[in-house]
């Protein structure tokens, strides 16, 4: 339990911190899940999902909701499904 108001303070922000990055880690899951649904069904729109998808990756690398080293493997592994879907 804080005592001091700097440890509530602090405690309030990291709250809201911890939501607002989780938000954003649910959203990027929705967006992969997406691409790799439409690439495995050769659709048209894979390509434009895929620039979206690197796009929120980059995003939260930047913003430290995600590792970068984690957002440029994903980025690999999701290309290199796309070479290999067709």
């Amino acid at each position: 339990m804080a005592h001091s108001n700097q440890a509530k303070k602090r405690n309030r922000q990291n709250e809201k911190t911890r939501e607002h990055n989780r938000t954003v880690r649910s959203e990027l899951r929705t967006q992969i899940k997406r691409y790799r649904v439409a690439a495995s069904k050769k659709e048209d729109t894979a390509a434009k999902l895929l620039s979206g998808v690197e796009s929120k990756l980059d995003k939260a690398a930047k913003r430290n909701v995600i590792p970068t080293s984690r957002a440029n493997r994903i980025k690999a592994r999701l290309k290199r499904a796309a070479v290999k879907a067709g």
